[in-house]
């Protein structure tokens, strides 16, 4: 039986062969990788991963997809809300305690998975997901750009970005009314130490209202902060580099 898309789940399935064929070349699956994917849907990128893995876990919130997914030999099924699995606890049970995380991302609610995942980085080899390519445009994107955001310094702190493939929306059914990409994340070897909550609230601050200068917004929360260092505050969010916000957090933990 044909499974119809469901809305609420923001379900666009892949189809497109070559399309499938270049993720995976991206992705470069390796027999024994500790691999999980995020929303396998119709198991367009699930059949050809696991036949190179051997095995695969699969995160799939559709219960009529999660059945039809326990009748595959090589699958490990996890029915859930994907922004309720404990990665770590994955990890903990995993081969060799890294795991690498895939899939293509409802967009309704991808910019929570990416924060969720990033509470569990520490046990992440890497990561590539099909998202809207606007939002990579956001994750990848310089400083004093018009697409440089929060979610720009939110991730960049931590991962090393790339936008690796385009994908049309004709590559779906049914296709999404937006430009997809592949984005390949890189958890950084040494990342700098800080207090990410308090680097959170930093740079959500800091971005709250970016067309004005950070005197306004980000000068008010430090002074609160009882801040007593130096910072070039005549300028707006979109102009600083995240090693400064980074050095910023440290300088008011």
């Amino acid at each position: 039986m044909k499974h119809i898309a469901r809305k609420r789940f923001g379900q666009h399935f892949l189809t497109d062969p070559a399309i499938i064929e270049a993720i995976v070349t991206a992705i470069a699956p390796q027999a024994g990788d500790d691999m999980v994917e995020i929303g396998p849907g119709l198991a367009a990128l699930t059949q050809p991963l696991v036949e190179r893995l051997g095995r695969l876990t699969v995160i799939e919130l559709d219960r009529d997809l999660a059945a039809r997914l326990r009748s595959h030999g090589q699958l490990d099924v996890v029915e859930s809300d994907v922004l309720k699995v404990d990665f770590t606890a994955l990890a903990s049970q995993s081969r060799t305690g890294k795991l690498r995380v895939v899939g293509n991302l409802p967009y309704n609610i991808s910019t929570p998975i990416l924060f969720h995942l990033l509470d569990h980085v520490q046990v992440v080899q890497d990561q590539h997901f099909m998202l809207q390519k606007e939002v990579i445009d956001r994750m990848v994107a310089r400083p004093a750009t018009a697409d440089y955001s929060r979610l720009s310094v939110m991730l960049q702190w931590r991962y090393a970005m790339e936008n690796v493939l385009f994908v049309p929306p004709e590559s779906f059914d049914p296709p999404p009314r937006v430009d997809s990409a592949i984005v390949r994340m890189l958890p950084l070897a040494t990342p700098p130490a800080i207090d990410v909550v308090r680097y959170g609230q930093l740079v959500q601050v800091a971005f709250s209202q970016r067309r004005k200068i950070l005197r306004n917004t980000l000068g008010r929360w430090l002074d609160e902060q009882g801040f007593a260092g130096t910072f070039d505050l005549q300028r707006r969010a979109e102009e600083v580099p995240v090693h400064e916000y980074v050095a910023l957090a440290q300088a008011v933990q």
